[in-house]
């Protein structure tokens, strides 16, 4: 097949690309500039997307002997992911930028561009399965190494972007044989230091930035009864779950710290309580999407048994869900066995039959059963 290699600069997308090579496909790399102004993005081996990640990427290209290209992305990055992320904030909701960019990028912009370009399938670095099923349609699956697995932020791929995606490092048992694969290749990123946390924040510094770009007003901080103990200087720079950086001036009954249960943007108030009343029992998530083709209970809104995440490194726990009526959409109702703690609307629910990936949802909505009968 002709293989559009992703480069992110880092050792498990040239790993990836070196096994795509090594299977005999005709491969080219491609690197995505997500900036022009580099130093906005992380460096020192944080980010994924910064000058210094587009030379190891040429490296790697260099000694597996085949041709490299950066491709300029920044325009769609920054409206799709960076005023995304603004925007999902400045609604009190809690964005995934990782998620958004997997889906508005790196399988939908990249893929679209590699496909027009008479390219088979988009490789990737992720640590992810794809499945044919008996019919030949793709499902995607966890990885075999469940400490590294990345299905969670590949939940947005479609039926269609599955078909079209290679994910080499699949079956890999451990980060340790990728790195000591690398060695063995001669490529030099195989010591270099995972990407983490939001590349397009310098500092790693979200409140400060998120200040720079949203209007912040002081408002009122309330607890579970409506009742005012503190003030803040704008609900959006708040997440739930929070517990540091509240300061207020009226402590609790109990003595007991006290947590961001939700943020209400439109009256401009944080509600703070107790950590007890996080545990989320019910989830409404909107923007579904189905990663390979459906399962038969879908289309007739009929309830199935599932297990729910909703974090990139979170435990899955068991739940049930269907899809109920919404307003111009249909939505998905998740139900939970166990509750969980520390939903916030805009993160990302999604759904697992053992190890095969259903779906996925936005959160719009988290309920707590205990907060309410309150």
């Amino acid at each position: 097949m002709r293989v559009l290699a992703a480069m992110s600069g880092g050792v498990d997308s040239a790993v990836a690309a070196a096994r795509a090579v090594e299977a005999g496909h005709d491969v080219v790399g491609v690197h995505l500039a997500l900036s022009r102004m580099p130093g906005t993005l992380r460096t020192g081996s944080r980010g994924c997307c910064t000058i210094e990640d587009s030379r190891d990427a040429w490296r790697a290209c260099d000694v597996l002997g085949i041709p490299y290209y950066v491709w300029d992305f920044s325009e769609r990055f920054k409206e799709d992911v960076v005023q995304d992320f603004i925007d999902e904030y400045a609604a009190g909701r809690t964005p995934n930028p990782c998620m958004r960019c997997n889906e508005r990028i790196k399988f939908a912009a990249l893929l679209e561009k590699a496909i027009a370009l008479g390219f088979d399938a988009v490789c990737t670095g992720h640590y992810a399965k794809v499945i044919t099923d008996a019919e030949g349609n793709p499902e995607l699956h966890r990885a075999a190494d469940w400490a590294k697995d990345q299905s969670y932020v590949l939940g947005v791929l479609t039926h269609e972007q599955l078909k079209h995606s290679m994910f080499p490092l699949a079956e890999t048992p451990s980060k340790a044989e990728v790195r000591a694969e690398a060695e063995r290749r001669g490529l030099s990123v195989a010591n270099k230091p995972d990407s983490h946390d939001i590349c397009f924040i310098p500092d790693g510094d979200t409140a400060g930035w998120l200040a720079e770009k949203i209007d912040m007003t002081t408002g009122d901080i309330v607890d579970e009864t409506g009742t005012k103990v503190g003030e803040h200087p704008g609900a959006n720079a708040f997440t739930v779950g929070q517990r540091r950086g509240l300061k207020l001036g009226t402590p609790a009954a109990d003595g007991k710290p006290r947590f961001v249960l939700e943020i209400r943007p439109k009256e401009n108030k944080v509600v703070v309580g107790p950590q007890a009343l996080l545990a989320i029992d019910e989830i409404r998530g909107i923007k579904v999407s189905w990663a390979g083709l459906p399962i038969a209970e879908i289309a007739t809104g009929a309830e199935f048994e599932c297990h729910a995440q909703v974090r990139a490194h979170g435990d899955p726990v068991p739940a049930t869900a269907r899809m109920v009526p919404g307003e111009g959409a249909p939505q998905l109702l998740v139900t939970l066995t166990e509750a969980l703690r520390g939903v916030a609307p805009g993160q990302t629910v999604v759904l697992y039959q053992g190890s095969r990936v259903l779906g996925q949802a936005t959160i719009d909505a988290a309920r707590s059963l205990q907060r309410a009968e309150l």
